[in-house]
C-alpha cells in the first residue's frame, strides 16, 4: 500500500525503513475511532463547503461500509499499511476513486491521531471506570458481612490496634473510590477536539471545528494548534493514574498473600484463583495476587516511557511520539487484565474469623484502650501510658494477656485500676467504642460503605 507521503521521494522505501517506521501492529486497535473521526470531518467538509454535499455523502457512506466489513471480518486489516490512517484512507480510495482522495482535505495526520488516541482512551477510562466500581462494590459486600469480624490492625508490619475486616477492606475501598476520581479528572481534560490543528499551523480553509466536536462528543476545541497536534500530556496523566490504580492492587496484593500463608492463615483463596506446586503437592499458591504485584513495575514503567519520550521534544510534532501508544495501551491493557483477575479473587475468597480474633487476642493491641481507661480516671496520659507498658512487659514475663492478668498485678502497678479495666479492654468493645468518622466502628463502617456505594452510582 502507497504511503500517504509519496510525492517528494523518487526511491522505494527500504524494506528494513517501512519496517521500523510502520506503526500498524499496535494503531490498529483504532480502526473504529479513525473511522469515526473521518466521517466527522466529511460531514463537516460536506457542511462548510469546503467539498460537495454529495461527495461528502459518498465518504461517509463508503467510511461506514468500510467500519462495518471490518467488524463483521469481511475486511481484514492490511497489517503491511504503514499506519491504520493510510489503510483506512486507501480502502476508501479504492471503492470510491478520486472522491475517497478528498477526505483528507483540511486534515493532517498529526491532528488525526491526536484525535484518535483521545477517542480511543476516553472509551478505555470508560471500562476501566466500570472495571473499579465493580472491585468496589465487591469489597463493600465483603465489609457488610465481616463488621464484627475483629483483626488486629498493623504499623510496622507489628500488631498495633483493634479494628475489623470491614474497616480494613473499606480502605481499599477508599483509595480506589480517589482513582475512579482521578480518571474522571483525566478525562475531563482529554475531551478536547485537536482536530483542525492540521500538522501544526492550522488550514486557511474555513473549519467548523465546534461542529466536528459536537459530532464526537467533546466538550471543547483545542485553543493552540501547536499544542493541539504535540500535547500528550492526557497520556502521561492517565498512566499515572493508572500507575496508582496498581500501586493500591499491589499494596492489597501483598496483604493477601501475607495473608494466606500458614504464619497469618486470616483468609483462603478459591481453589479457582490458587495453583498448586509441580514438587510440593501441599502447596497452594497466591499467583494471582503475586502477578498483580509483579505486573504494578509493568505499569510504573509505561508512564516513564511516556514522560521520557516527551520530555526533550521541540514542537511541534516529532515521529517520537509514536512511542506514546504502545505505552499507553499496555498500561491501560495490563490494569484491566488485573482488575479482571482481582475482583473475582476478592469475592470469592474466605475469611478466616477465628484466626483473626485469635491474632488480635495475643497481640496486646488493646494496651492503649487499657490507657484510655486510666485516663478517664483522671491520670494524665503519659503516666497512664508508662503504667501500661509496665502491664504488659508484666503479661509477658507470666506468658498472660491484658485480658488474663488478674486485677492484683493491675493494682499493683496502679491503684486506680478496677475490675471495670476488662470492659474497657474487650476487643469488641475496644472497636465499636470508636465512633470516631472515618473509625472502624460498626457504625462508622456502615457510613463508610455507603459513602462508597453512593460515590460509585
Amino acid at each position: 500500500m502507497a504511503q500517504l507521503w509519496k510525492g517528494r521521494f523518487k526511491k522505494e522505501l527500504a524494506k528494513e525503513t517501512n519496517d521500523f517506521n510502520s506503526s500498524i501492529k499496535f494503531d490498529c486497535r483504532m480502526f473504529e475511532e479513525d473511522i469515526k473521526g473521518s466521517i466527522a470531518h466529511a460531514t463537516m467538509l460536506g457542511s462548510t463547503g469546503i467539498i460537495e454535499k454529495s461527495e461528502s455523502e459518498k465518504i461517509v457512506s463508503g467510511l461506514s461500509g468500510i467500519l462495518d466489513d471490518i467488524k463483521s471480518g469481511k475486511l481484514e486489516i492490511d497489517m503491511s499499511a504503514e499506519d491504520i490512517h493510510t489503510f483506512i484512507e486507501g480502502e476508501l480510495t479504492a471503492r470510491l476513486g478520486q472522491t475517497g482522495k478528498r477526505l483528507h482535505t483540511a486534515r493532517s495526520r498529526n491532528d488525526q491521531v491526536a484525535l484518535d488516541i483521545r477517542m480511543v482512551l476516553k472509551k478505555e477510562i470508560d471500562e476501566i471506570s466500570e472495571k473499579l466500581k465493580e472491585l468496589i462494590s465487591v469489597l463493600c459486600t465483603k465489609a457488610e458481612e465481616h463488621k464484627s469480624t475483629i483483626m488486629p490492625g498493623y504499623t510496622h508490619l507489628q500488631r498495633a490496634q483493634p479494628i475489623t475486616f470491614a474497616h480494613h477492606v473499606m480502605a481499599y475501598a477508599s483509595m480506589l473510590c480517589r482513582d475512579l476520581d482521578r480518571l474522571a479528572d483525566v478525562k475531563k481534560r482529554m475531551n478536547v477536539l485537536p482536530l483542525g490543528s492540521g500538522a501544526l499551523a492550522g488550514t486557511t480553509y474555513p473549519l467548523d471545528r465546534g461542529m466536528v466536536a459536537d459530532i464526537l462528543g467533546f466538550d471543547d476545541i483545542t485553543a493552540n494548534s501547536l499544542d493541539g497536534v504535540s500535547d500528550r500530556d492526557f497520556c502521561i496523566e492517565l498512566a499515572s493514574a493508572l500507575s496508582l490504580i496498581m500501586v493500591h492492587l499491589s499494596r492489597f496484593s501483598e496483604e493477601i498473600i501475607m495473608w494466606c500463608s500458614w504464619e497469618f492463615k486470616f483468609i483462603e483463596l478459591d481453589d479457582a484463583f490458587s495453583t498448586g506446586s509441580s514438587i510440593m503437592p501441599q502447596k497452594k499458591n497466591p499467583d494471582i495476587a503475586e502477578l498483580v504485584r509483579g505486573k504494578s513495575g509493568r505499569v510504573f514503567g509505561d508512564l516513564t516511557t511516556l514522560l521520557t519520550v516527551m520530555k526533550g521534544i521541540a514542537l511541534a510534532y516529532n515521529k517520537d511520539m509514536q512511542e506514546d501508544k504502545e505505552a499507553i495501551f499496555d498500561a491501560v491493557d495490563t490494569v484491566k487484565m488485573c482488575l479482571n483477575a482481582f475482583t473475582p479473587m476478592i469475592d470469592t475468597m474466605t475469611v478466616l474469623k477465628d484466626n483473626m480474633r485469635n491474632a488480635a487476642a495475643r497481640g496486646f493491641i488493646n494496651a492503649t484502650d487499657c490507657a484510655d481507661y486510666l485516663v478517664g480516671k483522671g491520670l494524665p496520659f503519659r503516666d497512664a501510658y508508662k503504667a501500661t507498658g509496665e502491664l504488659v512487659a508484666l503479661c509477658i514475663d507470666k506468658g498472660l494477656t491484658l485480658e488474663t492478668l488478674p486485677i492484683e498485678e493491675y493494682k499493683a502497678v496502679c491503684d486506680i485500676f478496677d475490675d471495670g479495666v476488662y470492659d474497657a479492654i474487650n476487643l469488641e468493645k475496644c472497636v465499636n467504642d470508636r465512633l470516631v468518622v472515618g473509625g472502624p466502628s460498626q457504625s462508622s463502617v456502615d457510613a463508610q460503605i455507603k459513602k462508597a456505594r453512593n460515590f460509585i452510582k
